[in-house]
């Protein structure tokens, strides 16, 4: 007997489909392992917006790898950047922190306030400072 696919309605809001083998175990048949994720339900195309886990993870740590470049930067360069007040507030904070478990946490925080703006002007100010030209 073949295989049917049919569209399991209670997973919403994304169509996924579900490969059943009659002779197969219910339980089983609605297993993780079946489901094709991703597929929009209205038009049937898959969708890019959802993005895995690994991907978030990864994005977040670049965040906080530039946060870290910010922190690492003196304070006047800081200032000279188009940085929103908390972000600001955050970094001069982290400058005085000397205790190692404690500015993990706050460039972790910063991170987190990054994922809030467009890295890159920052990324681009960086790369200029770096290069030797201080100016915006």
């Amino acid at each position: 007997q073949r295989p049917v696919e049919i569209l399991l309605d209670h997973f919403k809001p994304f169509a996924v489909l579900a490969v059943m083998c009659p002779n197969q175990p219910r339980a089983l048949q609605q297993s993780r392992r079946f489901k094709v994720r991703g597929i929009k339900e209205e038009t049937g195309e898959m969708d890019t917006e959802n993005k895995s886990r690994t991907r978030k993870k990864n994005e977040d740590r670049a965040l906080q790898r530039l946060g870290e470049q910010l922190v690492a930067l003196p304070s006047s360069q800081v200032e000279t950047l188009e940085l929103p007040d908390e972000l600001l507030t955050a970094i001069k904070f982290a400058h005085k922190i000397r205790s190692h478990g404690a500015r993990r946490r706050q460039i972790q925080f910063i991170g987190t306030l990054m994922r809030h703006i467009d890295p890159q002007p920052i990324e681009a100010a960086l790369e200029r400072i770096r290069s030797g030209d201080f100016r915006r």
